[in-house]
């Protein structure tokens, strides 16, 4: 496996991706997007990443705040994060400037692009899908911010799209479940929601361990939900 930093510009800010693939005679290979939760990229974005290498993608993790801007307490992950949920255009920006730094990569299969990610990272791959960008072809959500965008109105979703969702997330609540899916079903998308009963918010790390806050690790959930975007790629990247 071949596996490097990689730097670019986005709003005049430098960002570092980190880029996994494997080492083959030069086959262009569909390539995923991996979104960092609030924290910004850390290992476990960089581990997912090489997991899909493995799997025969490009896996590419995101840089969203800029080189070496991380966050290491809930208080500065929270700061990091709410100018991009309040400001989605400057979201999209990012997302869009990431995607075609991907679509370079001498590896990559520039039209067959996707993108995955967790909590904040969800809401990330989600706003890959409604911004129509070029050759994404399908987006997976793990316990992800639902909200809309609005950004006014939103053009057909031709991604498509997979929501893996623990229905007693507190920052998901059921009515913003039923929201995107009437959100996604106006816009045309070809959509899933797996929604997992008695799980909350992290359900895929391990570390997450509050449940006075919603956020709970479990393992079931989280092996159910993994294959269930191992099998959702290998069809909308086909």
């Amino acid at each position: 496996m071949q596996t490097e930093y990689l730097d670019y510009q986005t709003d005049d800010v430098t960002c570092e991706g980190y880029v996994a693939y494997a080492e083959d005679s030069g086959a262009k290979h569909p390539a995923v997007l991996v979104c960092h939760t609030w924290r910004g990229q850390s290992e476990a974005e960089r581990e997912r990443a090489e997991a899909l290498a493995r799997l025969g993608y490009v896996g590419f993790a995101v840089d969203l705040y800029g080189k070496g801007v991380r966050g290491d307490s809930p208080e500065t992950n929270e700061k990091l994060m709410r100018p991009f949920v309040h400001d989605r255009a400057m979201l999209r920006r990012r997302l869009l400037a990431a995607l075609e730094t991907m679509r370079r990569l001498s590896p990559v299969d520039g039209a067959r692009l996707g993108a995955i990610g967790y909590c904040f990272g969800g809401l990330c791959a989600l706003d890959s899908a409604r911004s129509g960008a070029d050759g994404v072809r399908g987006v997976v959500s793990f316990h992800g911010v639902l909200r809309p965008p609005e950004l006014g109105a939103q053009a057909p979703i031709t991604a498509k799209v997979l929501i893996l969702h623990g229905w007693d997330d507190p920052l998901a609540p059921p009515e913003h479940a039923i929201a995107i899916a009437s959100e996604l079903s106006a816009a045309g998308a070809d959509w899933q929601l797996h929604a997992y009963g008695g799980t909350a918010h992290a359900f895929t790390n391990p570390e997450a361990n509050l449940p006075q806050a919603g956020l709970v690790y479990n393992a079931a959930a989280a092996r159910r939900a993994w294959r269930s975007a191992e099998d959702f790629l290998a069809e909308a990247l086909a």
